[in-house]
């Protein structure tokens, strides 16, 4: 039996095989280098890099603040919205305590 008789069945997914491994490969060819993008984006990401550690400073900040308080965060917010002045006064005579 001829090798190539044996390889019948299985056209499709070799054909299939080639065309993916060249589409990859010129996509590679054209593609830029890794360090070109970075040196093009590189602001983008220092922005985002500063602004995600400003986020995670003030957000622990923030969480020492109003563990002092002893509500829940945003508990006050939320009782103000929906109008519940009793909290809203309760709280008030606590903090001028």
């Amino acid at each position: 039996m001829d090798i190539s008789e044996k390889l019948k069945p299985y056209r499709y997914q070799i054909t299939i095989t080639i065309v993916v491994l060249l589409s990859f490969s010129l996509l590679f060819y054209a593609a830029p280098h890794f360090l070109t993008i970075l040196a093009y984006f590189w602001p983008l990401f220092a922005s985002t890099t500063f602004f995600l550690v400003a986020i995670i400073a003030f957000g622990g900040i923030s969480k020492l603040s109003t563990e002092d308080h002893g509500e829940k965060v945003g508990e006050g917010i939320l009782d103000y919205v929906a109008g519940r002045t009793e909290h809203i006064h309760e709280a008030q005579t606590l903090l001028s305590e």
